[in-house]
């Protein structure tokens, strides 16, 4: 196996780390609620610095333009493939759910209602490490083997509390071994796929177009999380649980930084 691609089967799967939070045995509704805004401001993060990191890059490009250099175009193009990918993340979610829910997600069971939550975090997390596979095959493919080897460390370390962020909603509900493996799976396989397509496909073009489509799934996850919390309006919990979970994330993405 290509040493860039066992570096994203290692980013990848210590999303697996953070799953097993989803057996926790009698959890009251108010944890619940507490578990499910941690994964809201886990993915609040990632939703903040993937768009973060992307728009920085196209307002680079236009301010050199204003310098007189040729790149009005391509931030242009980006800035269209940027918000064609956040549109089409955002409805693809949409139309997901209408085609495999078929009734209202209030008059579901409990545990179907976290099962199908549980899911759809998993794809938005997985449209994101997508690029965080191609990111490690590309740094390895420009002869930069150290920046590769860390950013497999770094999105390892990241992966963990990814994880934690799809278990959250199933906590309490006692999913089996086997249901947790494919959300484990559909989070962090994109890793290892995006190290394998990176590794001799290199595409400004496609990395953009999948930071936009990863953004527009987590947008509408963040917004299917807070509707599931909305009974807890008012209570400090779901308050603290926000602030916990992007603490969380951050302070990972911190020491990730410092120790690098």
């Amino acid at each position: 196996m290509p040493v860039h691609v066992t570096l994203g089967l290692i980013a990848g799967i210590t999303i697996f780390l953070g799953l097993p939070v989803a057996l926790m045995p009698r959890v009251s509704e108010k944890t619940r609620g507490f578990l499910n805004a941690v994964s809201t401001g886990i993915l609040v993060f990632l939703l903040v610095e993937i768009m973060g990191k992307v728009v920085e890059w196209i307002e680079e490009l236009f301010e050199s333009a204003s310098g007189g250099f040729p790149t009005l175009g391509p931030a242009a193009t980006f800035s269209g493939l940027l918000l064609l990918g956040l549109a089409v993340g955002l409805l693809s979610m949409v139309y997901f759910e209408k085609a495999f829910i078929h009734e209202g997600k209030d008059e579901l069971p409990a545990n179907v209602q976290a099962k199908q939550m549980a899911i759809m975090i998993a794809i938005g997390i997985g449209i994101h490490n997508l690029t965080e596979g191609l990111a490690i095959a590309q740094a390895y493919s420009w002869g930069d083997q150290s920046l590769a080897l860390f950013l497999a460390v770094g999105f390892g370390l990241h992966n963990a509390t990814e994880g934690f962020g799809i278990a959250a909603p199933l906590s309490g509900q006692r999913p089996s071994w086997k249901f947790l493996a494919l959300t484990g799976l559909i989070g962090g396989g994109p890793t290892f796929v995006g190290a394998i397509i990176g590794g001799f496909w290199q595409s400004d073009i496609f990395r953009i177009f999948s930071f936009g489509l990863a953004a527009g799934a987590i947008l509408y996850i963040i917004g299917e999380l807070l509707h599931l919390g909305r009974h807890l309006k008012g209570e400090a919990v779901v308050e603290f649980g926000l602030l916990g979970g992007f603490a969380l994330a951050f302070l990972t993405e911190m020491f990730i930084v410092w120790v690098g």
